[in-house]
């Protein structure tokens, strides 16, 4: 048997977010050193085994592989490779044939299945709800379980449905079938997370959705993990999804051999296989955009207004700044529009859309910046905090800019590199392939 031990390798109308964020963010960064800590528990899978009766090849054969405290692990790898079956292991759905699952080194064998389970937070597509029940209701399933008093339940119910962005006194009392597709998977999160659970297990849990409600979800997953650092395994076909997500990813081929067990950028940058190769696919290169956040580009501080500002200021302030663009906040100080302030109408600000901004978490990666930019009439787009406050406006231009820095770093380093093996020939060292990403941004820009 292969071994299959692996370890990774009240001012004027229109403000500065500077003057309007600061008792917000000083709200969330409070809160995010408090919750900072390591939540999660370590689980260490030693030559775990499964094999089903009748069949002559085992699903798993012989997995080993440590996954730490706090991290997030991605399972991926084509379909019948046993990621599934591993991560049901985890909390005895499945039964291992051999081998030992741990978790803060005690053997999940050793704890009854039930008692196991509500100690693991399980997340699934489509969140599957209970249909007769209400959102608190299901949320509280676990706790009730648990023996939750009902003022600490209702607390909980509230303080999750705040986190992944559901209006308590809106939606504690709806039913699933008052509910879209991406807030019933928002629900299904917040149960998994209800009991404080040091594991949450994920089996595709944005499969169900559209490709933009899947991001605003994988943007607030990343949101939630900064604050709470549980441990988190997620079973994904989608390598991207797992780029995203992942601390570290783990590929599994046929049998659930370990291909390859590491974080994505090495994946990346050094596949260990042919395997990983193809898996991983074409377009090595813009697939690293997924590893680039917003956080690691220089966003612009754009001027903000209120609703409920007078809309004869607002204009005079932007003319007097310069400014041909505002973003509109609430009394939360969440962005709510993002327009041009010489077609704002009426006497006072209002939130006139009819649906919710597109927004991009300050954690979301360049690529979903510059998918929502393709969709916005201004070339750029609002860009937000862990809990949705506003935090400035990213443009194409200056993530070209940023892009360019990086290509830029790239050539000095791979020049170096070739300078300290044949010196001779740097002086042609690529000169005609050269690309003006800021060239390229200014006409973006006019586009």
């Amino acid at each position: 048997m292969p071994d299959n031990t692996t370890e990774a390798q009240g001012a004027t109308p229109v403000e500065r977010a500077d003057d309007v964020n600061t008792d917000v963010n000083t709200d969330v960064d409070a809160t995010s050193s408090q919750r900072s800590e390591v939540t999660g528990a370590e689980i260490v899978f030693d030559n775990v085994v499964k094999k089903y009766p009748g069949q002559a090849k085992a699903a798993v054969g012989g997995m080993s592989l440590r996954i730490p405290a706090g991290e997030t692990v991605m399972f991926v790898g084509p379909s019948g490779c046993g990621k599934t079956t591993s991560l049901k292991m985890i909390n005895r759905l499945i039964d291992p044939t051999s081998g030992t699952i741990t978790i803060d080194g005690k053997p999940i064998s050793e704890s009854k299945a039930d008692d196991l389970r509500r100690r693991i937070g399980y997340v699934i597509q489509g969140g599957s709800l209970f249909p007769h029940m209400t959102v608190a209701d299901n949320i509280a399933v676990v706790p009730g379980l648990l023996g939750w008093d009902k003022a600490k339940t209702t607390e909980r119910v509230d303080e999750l449905l705040d986190m992944v962005g559901l209006d308590p006194e809106r939606y504690r009392d709806r039913f699933p079938r008052e509910l879209s597709g991406g807030q019933q998977q928002r629900v299904g999160v917040a149960r998994g997370l209800a009991a404080d659970p040091p594991v949450i297990l994920m089996d595709e849990p944005f499969g169900a959705v559209d490709p933009i409600t899947r991001t605003r979800l994988q943007d607030e997953m990343l949101s939630i993990q900064r604050q709470l650092r549980k441990t988190i395994i997620c079973v994904t076909h989608d390598i991207d999804e797992a780029l995203k997500l992942g601390d570290r990813i783990l590929i599994l081929s046929e049998g659930g051999k370990i291909e390859q067990y590491d974080t994505p950028e090495n994946i990346l940058a050094a596949p260990a296989n042919e395997f990983v190769e193809d898996f991983v696919g074409a377009g090595s290169a813009l697939k690293s955009l997924a590893l680039s956040r917003l956080d690691d580009v220089e966003i612009a501080d754009a001027p903000t207004v209120r609703v409920g500002d007078s809309i004869v200021d607002v204009q005079r302030n932007a003319t007097a700044s310069g400014a041909r663009n505002v973003v509109v906040l609430d009394e939360r100080g969440r962005p709510v529009d993002f327009v041009t302030a010489a077609k704002l109408r009426g006497e006072r600000v209002e939130n006139r859309r009819r649906e919710a901004l597109q927004t991009v978490d300050h954690r979301a990666t360049l690529n979903d910046a510059l998918d929502a930019m393709l969709n916005s009439s201004h070339g750029a787009v609002v860009v937000t905090g862990g809990r949705g406050e506003y935090r400035g406006v990213a443009s194409f231009q200056q993530i070209m800019t940023h892009i360019q820095d990086t290509h830029e770093a790239a050539e000095s380093r791979r020049h170096g590199a070739d300078a300290e093996a044949t010196p001779d020939s740097v002086a042609v060292a690529n000169t005609s392939s050269h690309t003006d990403f800021r060239e390229q941004a200014e006409e973006g820009e006019e586009q």
